[in-house]
Protein backbone atom coordinates (compact mmCIF):
# COMPACT_ATOMS: atom_id res chain seq x y z
CA UNK A 1 0.00 0.00 0.00
CA UNK A 2 1.13 3.40 -0.47
CA UNK A 3 -0.07 6.21 1.16
CA UNK A 4 0.92 10.26 0.78
CA UNK A 5 -1.18 13.21 3.31
CA UNK A 6 -1.55 16.52 2.90
CA UNK A 7 -2.98 19.00 4.93
CA UNK A 8 -4.85 22.08 3.28
CA UNK A 9 -6.47 24.85 5.32
CA UNK A 10 -10.45 25.54 4.61
CA UNK A 11 -10.90 28.65 2.21
CA UNK A 12 -13.97 30.77 3.22
CA UNK A 13 -14.58 30.06 -0.85
CA UNK A 14 -14.83 26.58 -0.49
CA UNK A 15 -17.59 27.11 2.22
CA UNK A 16 -21.80 27.52 1.72
CA UNK A 17 -24.16 29.84 3.44
CA UNK A 18 -24.13 27.33 6.57
CA UNK A 19 -20.05 27.64 6.93
CA UNK A 20 -18.93 24.01 5.98
CA UNK A 21 -17.12 22.77 2.72
CA UNK A 22 -19.53 22.25 -0.07
CA UNK A 23 -19.91 19.01 -0.77
CA UNK A 24 -18.55 19.52 -4.06
CA UNK A 25 -15.48 20.39 -2.98
CA UNK A 26 -14.29 17.10 -1.81
CA UNK A 27 -13.55 15.89 -5.25
CA UNK A 28 -10.82 18.98 -5.02
CA UNK A 29 -9.34 17.90 -1.98
CA UNK A 30 -8.98 14.06 -3.37
CA UNK A 31 -7.50 15.55 -6.50
CA UNK A 32 -4.87 17.37 -4.03
CA UNK A 33 -4.00 14.09 -2.41
CA UNK A 34 -3.94 12.39 -5.67
CA UNK A 35 -1.13 15.15 -6.69
CA UNK A 36 0.53 14.48 -3.80
CA UNK A 37 0.58 10.76 -4.17
CA UNK A 38 2.21 11.24 -7.86
CA UNK A 39 4.91 13.72 -6.70
CA UNK A 40 5.69 11.55 -3.68
CA UNK A 41 5.85 8.45 -5.53
CA UNK A 42 8.55 10.33 -7.79
CA UNK A 43 6.18 10.57 -10.96
CA UNK A 44 4.28 13.69 -10.56
CA UNK A 45 1.62 14.09 -12.66
CA UNK A 46 3.29 16.13 -14.92
CA UNK A 47 5.78 13.78 -16.33
CA UNK A 48 2.96 11.44 -17.21
CA UNK A 49 2.09 14.24 -19.54
CA UNK A 50 5.08 14.76 -20.99
CA UNK A 51 4.90 10.87 -22.13
CA UNK A 52 1.55 11.91 -24.06
CA UNK A 53 -0.62 10.04 -21.07
CA UNK A 54 -3.49 11.64 -19.63
CA UNK A 55 -5.39 9.98 -16.32
CA UNK A 56 -9.43 11.32 -16.57
CA UNK A 57 -11.39 10.29 -13.67
CA UNK A 58 -13.82 7.62 -14.79
CA UNK A 59 -15.61 7.11 -11.36
CA UNK A 60 -15.69 8.83 -8.43
CA UNK A 61 -17.85 8.53 -5.05
CA UNK A 62 -17.67 9.83 -1.78
CA UNK A 63 -18.90 9.34 1.66
CA UNK A 64 -19.73 12.01 3.37
CA UNK A 65 -19.06 11.48 7.69
CA UNK A 66 -18.96 14.83 9.35
CA UNK A 67 -18.29 18.41 8.40
CA UNK A 68 -15.15 20.73 8.13
CA UNK A 69 -15.46 24.60 8.36
CA UNK A 70 -14.04 27.70 7.22
CA UNK A 71 -10.35 27.71 8.51
CA UNK A 72 -10.61 23.96 9.66
CA UNK A 73 -7.37 22.24 8.94
CA UNK A 74 -7.74 19.01 6.46
CA UNK A 75 -5.24 16.34 6.24
CA UNK A 76 -6.16 14.32 2.76
CA UNK A 77 -4.89 10.66 2.55
CA UNK A 78 -4.78 9.09 -0.68
CA UNK A 79 -3.95 5.35 -0.77
CA UNK A 80 -2.88 3.30 -3.79
CA UNK A 81 -3.48 -0.41 -2.77
CA UNK A 82 -3.15 -2.08 -6.00
CA UNK A 83 -0.99 -2.05 -9.36
CA UNK A 84 -2.68 -0.24 -11.87
CA UNK A 85 -4.00 -1.55 -15.40
CA UNK A 86 -5.35 0.21 -18.07
CA UNK A 87 -6.76 1.86 -14.53
CA UNK A 88 -5.97 3.14 -11.60
CA UNK A 89 -8.09 3.37 -8.14
CA UNK A 90 -6.99 5.66 -5.57
CA UNK A 91 -8.75 6.09 -1.98
CA UNK A 92 -8.83 8.84 -0.05
CA UNK A 93 -9.78 9.20 3.79
CA UNK A 94 -10.14 13.04 4.84
CA UNK A 95 -9.57 14.39 8.58
CA UNK A 96 -9.96 17.08 10.80
CA UNK A 97 -8.14 17.09 14.08
CA UNK A 98 -7.97 13.08 13.86
CA UNK A 99 -11.82 13.18 13.15
CA UNK A 100 -12.97 11.71 9.86
CA UNK A 101 -14.91 13.52 7.86
CA UNK A 102 -14.98 11.89 4.79
CA UNK A 103 -13.77 8.90 2.84
CA UNK A 104 -13.99 8.29 -1.42
CA UNK A 105 -12.24 7.41 -4.45
CA UNK A 106 -12.06 8.20 -7.67
CA UNK A 107 -10.80 5.96 -10.44
CA UNK A 108 -8.62 6.74 -13.20
CA UNK A 109 -8.15 5.69 -17.34
CA UNK A 110 -4.56 6.06 -18.62
CA UNK A 111 -5.06 7.31 -21.83
CA UNK A 112 -2.89 8.30 -24.93
CA UNK A 113 -3.72 12.19 -25.06
CA UNK A 114 -2.94 12.33 -29.18
CA UNK A 115 -6.21 9.36 -30.02
CA UNK A 116 -7.81 9.95 -26.34
CA UNK A 117 -8.16 6.30 -26.23
CA UNK A 118 -7.07 3.86 -23.00
CA UNK A 119 -3.52 3.09 -22.94
CA UNK A 120 -1.36 1.01 -20.93
CA UNK A 121 0.82 2.85 -18.31
CA UNK A 122 4.62 3.72 -19.07
CA UNK A 123 6.37 0.92 -18.26
CA UNK A 124 8.29 2.45 -15.86
CA UNK A 125 5.28 4.11 -13.97
CA UNK A 126 4.27 0.23 -13.39
CA UNK A 127 7.76 -0.29 -12.18
CA UNK A 128 7.59 2.00 -9.67
CA UNK A 129 4.49 1.18 -8.24
CA UNK A 130 5.73 -2.20 -7.96
CA UNK A 131 8.65 -1.79 -5.94
CA UNK A 132 6.81 0.54 -3.30
CA UNK A 133 3.82 -2.03 -3.26
CA UNK A 134 6.30 -4.42 -2.12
Amino acid sequence: MIKSEINIRVLYAHTDKMGIINNGRYFEYFEAGRNTLLRELGYPYTELEKLNFGLPVIEAHANYVATAAYDDVVTVRAILANEPTVKVRIDYELYVAEKLIATGYTIHSFINMHTLKPARPPKNFIELVRSKLK
